[in-house]
């Protein structure tokens, strides 16, 4: 290896970790030409100052943030209880042929319904309040955490059952040692497509169920008075905080299980 190529290494690795905002800047540079040069109407398209100047304006009187936080309180409650029950009932299913036998089918046929076809019901179990949005929340979340968790278990190599009999574990220590290190990557999967999930149903439920505090409301709000700069606002919000949870949860996968193989 010569010494150019030595010196071109670290321009390459900076490269490979900027590489994925480069469509981000390119879409922000194409919004901010065809604002300045007006191409496109400015009541359709905001410019980036126009909802920078509204964000100043929403985050100094305080209603965006309390919208903020009222939506991460619905989501990280709905997602505990739905994630939390998935675990549950994955481990159940995994661990147990009874259970399987018994729970499975029904649960292969409920995961065919689409998830929004469940806001009627869960509404007038529920109501539209946040007891309706949490209860929704939280179905979004337990779909893909019970699923991975339960396939996560029961696709064990044949080899590991065998190692557990050789060593004359009981169930718990199998359980413990073995199946569930050995179906974390799964478990892991399954919990960060239910909190990606979880944040979508987020959104559903403030937009289709009662309007109250939350970025679905202020959504609904900047729709119906055409207000577009807020309405963008919103939307760049939403996607900041979908990223942050992807990354946190990648980040969180990558750390426990280089943990687990030390």
């Amino acid at each position: 290896m010569t010494a150019d190529t030595l010196s071109f290494q670290p321009l390459r690795g900076a490269a490979r970790h900027w590489r994925p905002f480069v469509a981000f800047g390119a879409i922000f540079l194409l919004w901010l030409t065809a604002s300045e040069f007006g191409w496109v109407d400015p009541r359709f398209l905001p410019s980036p100052t126009a909802v920078a100047a509204r964000a100043r304006t929403e985050f100094t009187t305080g209603t965006l943030a309390f919208d903020i936080g009222a939506s991460l309180r619905r989501n990280l409650i709905g997602f505990a209880i739905g994630a939390s029950a998935g675990l549950l009932l994955g481990l159940v299913l995994g661990f147990s042929r009874a259970a399987e036998r018994i729970v499975g089918p029904t649960l292969l046929a409920f995961r065919q319904i689409a998830l929004f076809a469940w806001v009627p019901l869960l509404s007038v179990w529920f109501g539209g309040a946040d007891a309706g949005k949490i209860a929704f929340i939280a179905v979004a979340g337990f779909q893909p955490v019970v699923i991975n968790t339960w396939q996560g278990i029961r696709g064990l190599p044949p080899a590991y059952r065998e190692l557990s009999d050789v060593l004359i574990f009981s169930r718990i220590d199998f359980a413990r040692l073995i199946a569930l290190p050995g179906a974390l990557p799964a478990i892991f999967t399954g919990l960060h497509a239910g909190l990606i999930y979880a944040w979508l149903a987020t959104l559903g439920s403030e937009l289709f169920l009662n309007v109250t505090p939350g970025i679905g409301g202020r959504l609904n709000e900047g729709s119906q008075l055409f207000e577009m700069d807020l309405l963008f606002l919103g939307i760049i919000i939403l996607a900041a905080i979908g990223l942050f949870y992807n990354s946190s949860a990648l980040w969180l996968e990558t750390w426990l299980l280089r943990r687990r193989t030390r």
